[in-house]
C-alpha cells in the first residue's frame, strides 16, 4: 500500500478527483468528513490529510511515501525529495507587491518585507543586491504595508484580486508554482514499482 499525503482543502479535493479518474480510487472521500485518513477499496492507496506546510515533512520523514505539494512550499523548505510530476493544479505565482508608487531601489536603508516565504524572499533580494528585513507573517500579508508594518510584501498571487482590492500593485513574479507529486527517496527505491505506476498514471 502506498501512503500519499494531501494538503487539506481544495487541492486535496482536486487531487482525489484526479486519482478517481486514473483508477486509484473507486469512491471519493466523504465531503466535509473530519477523518484524517482514507483507504481505497482495493487497499492500494492510503490518503493522509494534513496541513499544506506539513506535506513535505510527512514525506521526508517517511510517514508517507509520497505527497502533493505546491512548488512554492517545496522550494521554500529546501526538502530532500524527488519531484517527478507537475500536476498543473493550483497554479499561482509568488510575487513582490506594494503600493503603486513603491520604488524598490529608492530606499537607502533596509527594505522591510512581510512574507510567509522568508527563504525565497531573501534569495530574491540578494539577487537584486538589496538589503532587506524580513517580517514573517502567517496570513493577511496584504495588510502589512497598509498599516506601516512593511514597505512591501512577497506573497502568492492567483488572480490579483486581493491585491487590487487593497490598493496594492504586483511588481514582479519571483516564482511560478503548481502542485507537484513528491516522493520519499527511500520509498522511491523500495516501492519503485508502485510509485512508478502512480507516476505514469499522473503523467498521462
Amino acid at each position: 500500500m502506498l501512503t500519499l499525503a494531501l494538503p487539506k482543502g481544495r487541492l486535496a479535493e482536486e487531487t482525489a478527483v484526479l486519482l478517481l479518474s486514473k483508477g486509484w480510487l473507486k469512491t471519493l472521500p466523504s465531503e466535509g468528513s473530519k477523518e484524517l485518513t482514507f483507504v481505497s477499496e482495493d487497499k492500494r492507496l492510503r490518503l493522509l490529510f494534513v496541513r499544506s506546510q506539513d506535506v513535505c515533512t510527512y514525506v521526508e520523514e517517511a510517514a508517507a511515501d509520497a505527497g502533493i505539494v505546491g512548488w512554492d512550499i517545496l522550494k521554500e523548505g529546501g526538502f530532500d525529495l524527488i519531484a517527478p510530476v507537475d500536476l498543473k493544479l493550483g497554479a499561482c505565482r509568488l510575487s513582490l507587491a506594494s503600493f503603486p508608487d513603491f520604488d524598490l531601489f529608492a530606499k537607502r536603508s533596509k527594505v522591510r518585507v512581510a512574507t510567509k516565504y522568508p527563504n525565497l524572499t531573501r534569495e530574491y533580494f540578494f539577487s537584486k543586491g538589496i538589503s532587506c528585513e524580513i517580517i514573517k507573517l502567517y496570513g493577511s500579508i496584504e495588510l502589512a504595508p497598509i498599516v506601516g508594518l512593511s514597505d512591501c510584501i512577497v506573497d502568492l498571487v492567483s488572480t490579483g484580486g486581493t491585491l487590487k482590492a487593497n490598493g496594492l500593485k504586483e511588481f514582479e513574479s519571483i516564482l511560478y508554482s503548481t502542485a507537484r507529486l513528491v516522493c520519499n527517496r527511500s520509498s522511491f527505491y523500495h516501492k519503485h514499482t508502485e510509485l512508478r505506476s502512480l507516476i505514469e498514471s499522473l503523467e498521462n
